[in-house]
């Protein structure tokens, strides 16, 4: 509403408009005047008014015609009007509010009176204007919360399908490299099958199947859930990728999705912290009458890596000789034993020269599915503890 609020007179006696200008004016409210029905609906339409006084009886359009074409104006909102009429005549007066009119007074009208009720209805005006007001606000709050709500949706989405990613990727990836190629948002090409040079880390139990056999379930499970977890600890520590449990074998790899310098160097350190590891269980697990054993192999060579699988359910595998090389190697491998190839060794030769462990050749050794036989290496480490030897 205007400050001062807008008054629109109609009616076709002039005196009349001059008396209610004046006695309007004089408590500060704005008049415009119209001398017919016509003018009048012509002006309520312009000047969208906060209130007006309109005649019943003027000629051309009387008053209620021209309040039921103001009511059918969806474009001129709420405007209260007051009737004026010349007559206290009930049909008059019953015509005019049925036609939307919201208060009437009879001529000739008490100023006093007028006046009241003109503030009655500025001040229903008012909060009519305030209740409208508050109404667009709330719809464009809405309008704006449905945005925001929308902006919210599609970033859960995006953060759940993220999570989801790096779940995946954790399953086989120390946590910081998962996070690390999660950041660069490149997961999903570093995942596609590639060729890259890899140094593979393969160990198991000594004992375990037979082990199997005698204990029961509940503690078959305990011992693995205590084993994988002791292993699981060095892989996430020196970053490597784990690419499968299988019963009490592990294959761990190095270099691959991400590639380093040392991969070779951080398989003999691993493996020389998982022998430590298992040692320390060993004993726990003698104590609760069970005798098994741990060794290790490590090959490096040429792999094709990548994602294998189905929808629901896919895996980063390495394929090729050198995983099955270090398998072989861990199967040789006595109880307490970490054996290593030529590659590996000559890799690594610069850490037995700092004294970090000793290296003892062996003879050439023969595996099923090579045609040539295998220079291979222990890995001794100074004062290391030999886990007991299980058949």
């Amino acid at each position: 509403m205007r400050t001062p609020p807008l008054i629109l007179a109609v009616d076709d006696v002039k005196e009349n408009l001059e008396i209610a200008h004046m006695r309007l004016a004089a408590h500060g409210y704005e008049i415009v005047t119209a001398a017919n029905g016509e003018e009048g609906l012509a002006k309520a339409r312009a000047l969208k008014p906060d209130l007006i006084l309109l005649d019943i009886m003027m000629p051309k359009l009387d008053g209620v015609s021209v309040l039921k074409e103001l009511k059918r104006d969806e474009s001129l909102g709420f405007i209260p009007v007051i009737l004026l009429t010349a007559k206290a005549d009930r049909t008059d007066i019953v015509a005019g509010l049925d036609a939307g009119g919201d208060d009437y007074l009879t001529k000739p009208f008490d100023q006093a009176a007028l006046v009241a009720r003109v503030r009655s209805m500025l001040r229903i005006k008012a909060l009519h204007d305030i209740v409208q007001d508050q109404a667009a606000k709330l719809a464009e709050q809405t309008k704006a919360l449905a945005a925001w709500n929308a902006t919210l949706e599609a970033r859960v989405a995006q953060q759940v399908a993220e999570i989801e990613r790096i779940s995946r990727l954790k399953r086989f990836l120390s946590p910081q490299i998962a996070d690390l190629i999660a950041a660069s948002g490149g997961a999903e090409h570093l995942l596609e099958s590639h060729r890259r040079e890899v140094t593979v880390l393969f160990c198991d139990l000594r004992g375990f199947t037979a082990f199997t056999d005698i204990a029961q379930p509940e503690e078959v499970m305990k011992v693995l859930n205590e084993y994988h977890q002791a292993l699981g600890r060095h892989i996430d520590q020196y970053e490597g990728t784990l690419e499968r449990f299988a019963g009490d074998g592990l294959l761990a790899l190095f270099n691959d999705p991400l590639p380093c310098p040392d991969h070779a160097e951080r398989a003999v350190r691993m493996a020389l912290d998982m022998r430590e590891s298992v040692f320390e269980l060993a004993k726990v697990w003698r104590k609760r009458g069970h005798e098994l054993g741990f060794g290790i192999g490590i090959a490096q060579g040429c792999a094709t890596l990548g994602r294998i699988g189905f929808e629901r359910r896919f895996d980063y595998s390495a394929v090729g000789s050198v995983a099955n090389l270090a398998s072989r190697l861990c199967d040789e491998a006595r109880s307490g034993q970490i054996l290593i190839e030529a590659k590996v060794f000559n890799a690594v030769e610069r850490l037995a020269a700092q004294g970090l462990f000793e290296a003892r050749p062996l003879h050439p050794i023969s595996f099923k599915g090579f045609r040539r036989r295998v220079d291979a290496y222990e890995i001794l480490k100074p004062a290391a503890h030999p886990l007991p030897y299980a058949v």
